[in-house]
Parts: structure tokens; C-alpha cells; sequence
């Protein structure tokens, strides 16, 4: 599977990934106090939401119908089902963002 690998060295810092396509710019931020991961999301220089937190196992922007939000789901996840858990010692170690490639449209 493919994944979104998050440098977290360079925290908070912004990256443009192409999804399914179409191009968009994540921007990372780390909440230090409650240990926890956001992520700010932007299409064609237009914010789309801020302050996503990253939380195991349930897809990013899930309650979210809106055409301009990537359509592929991204859901951080650890394969070896080891951890449960978004913080600062799983994430891009044994949690990474997955991208869960599918035909959910075709039938």
C-alpha cells in the first residue's frame, strides 16, 4: 500500500502531494501539550479545513461531502496492527498515512 510519509523533523512545514490526480497542499502541525497530529488541507490556494487531527484508523476528512476534498481515502494505520495510537513515537515509524486505493465508485 502506498502511504503519505510525514517528516515530522520538519514540523510544522507544508508539502503539495498529487491524489488521484489533483493536487493539494497538506500542512502539518503537532499539538505538544496533548500529543496529537493536524493536518490543514488546501486545493488551487483555497483552504479546505484546518485542524484535522490524525486519529487511528479513521479516514481523514470522513465526514466530509465536498468534490474538491481528495477522493481517495487516507487512514492512519499500523500494518503489523502493533499500535492503536497517532502520536509523536508511532507516526512515520510503525503509523503512516495510508492510501486506500479502490474502485468505491465502479460497480
Amino acid at each position: 500500500m502506498d502511504y503519505i510519509d510525514i517528516e515530522k523533523d520538519l514540523i510544522p512545514y507544508r508539502f503539495d502531494i498529487s491524489l488521484d490526480d489533483e493536487m493539494f497542499t497538506f500542512e502539518v502541525h503537532y499539538n505538544e501539550q496533548f500529543d496529537y497530529f493536524t493536518v490543514d488541507l488546501e486545493k488551487d490556494e483555497e483552504v479546505l479545513v484546518t485542524g484535522e487531527k490524525l486519529v487511528y484508523g479513521t479516514t481523514l476528512f470522513y465526514d466530509v461531502v465536498d468534490k474538491r476534498f481528495p477522493r481517495v481515502p487516507i487512514v492512519p494505520y499500523d500494518q503489523s496492527e502493533t499500535e492503536h495510537t497517532v502520536n509523536w513515537r508511532t507516526l512515520s515509524e510503525s503509523v503512516f498515512l495510508y492510501l486506500i486505493e479502490g474502485d468505491e465508485d465502479e460497480e
